[in-house]
């Protein structure tokens, strides 16, 4: 069955983060204490004010998009969701090289108890990487989007991530640079296909930054074929600093098939960070976020608009 797509335009400013949040922002391991889940969802609240703020001052809320985890953000995709903001919540485990289900079979019950825009997925997958391992993940995330389909509620994105394995940097004689210009852009477009062939059908596809035009257009190529015309891509900023963030969004926006971004520790990071050391005020953190945010969405849109003339 092709995939219903989604190709309007899309500005997600995510902080799903979880694993990153608890040893990245504040330096614990292990479980958690109430107190401890408590002052990371008061950090996330941070942010969503920061989103709040952004809309207020002028981005348009259909096009404006949040991604936050259920453990500690649900409030916030309660409230989010009244608003009718563009909201996605993920299905994976944090921080693992393989895709499982947060919630295992469960799953569909917690996309139910939200019902957010789109289930989202972040998937390391490397078609040369361990064959077994991809059809594993590939089997689980068919049964994903078997789901979504069905149930027709919630749409599929997909973060696709290829982490080079370790005979491809040898190759390249470890230079990381020259994977993500010259070797990655090709991989991503063979792990789309394969996933694709595989049953996994996403309706929005979130793409690592890419430094080439032509990259960009083979990836759209690939995600739309066959009949999936309506599917979308979004560029991500993979945490890179401003500048690099920057380029790849004005790469992006000049190619029809990207509909938006997805960025989010360039966004939110310091000035959390500033906040947490009591080096700056809440307000102050929330102005920081949602002008960093504003930022982005008018250069994605400035940058189409220069293409499109």
């Amino acid at each position: 069955m092709a995939p219903r797509g989604f190709n309007h335009p899309l500005y997600i400013l995510p902080f799903d983060h979880r694993g990153s949040f608890e040893t990245g922002m504040f330096g614990w391991h292990g479980a958690l204490t109430p107190e401890q889940t408590a002052q990371i969802a008061a950090a996330k609240l941070v942010i969503y004010d920061g989103f709040q703020t952004a809309i207020a001052a002028g981005v348009p809320v259909e096009k404006a998009g949040l991604l936050v985890d259920e453990q500690f953000g649900a409030a916030i995709l309660r409230d989010a969701a009244e608003r009718g903001y563009h909201i996605a919540c993920p299905a994976e485990k944090s921080g693992q090289e393989e895709f499982d289900f947060e919630y295992g079979d469960d799953f569909a019950a917690h996309i139910e108890e939200f019902h957010p825009t789109f289930a989202k997925v972040l998937v390391r997958y490397n078609p040369g990487g361990d064959a077994a391992l991809n059809r594993e993940q590939a089997a689980r995330l068919k049964k994903l989007s078997d789901y979504l389909i069905s149930a027709n509620r919630s749409l599929f994105m997909f973060e696709l991530l290829v982490p080079a394995e370790k005979a491809q940097l040898e190759k390249l004689k470890g230079d990381k640079k020259t994977y993500d210009l010259e070797m990655r852009p090709g991989l991503m477009v063979e792990a789309i296909r394969e996933l694709q062939e595989s049953g996994v059908e996403p309706d929005v596809w979130k793409i690592e930054g890419l430094d080439r035009r032509e990259d960009c257009e083979k990836i759209v190529e690939v995600a739309r074929r066959n009949g999936r015309d309506k599917v979308g891509c979004i560029i991500l900023g993979r945490g890179e600093n401003d500048a690099k963030v920057r380029e790849w969004l004005t790469i992006a926006a000049t190619v029809p098939g990207f509909v938006g971004f997805a960025v989010g520790r360039t966004d939110f990071w310091d000035p959390l960070v500033a906040w947490r050391d009591g080096q700056q005020t809440r307000d102050d953190a929330v102005a920081k976020i949602s002008a960093r945010y504003r930022e982005f969405v008018d250069l994605f849109e400035s940058a189409r608009s220069k293409a499109a003339v």
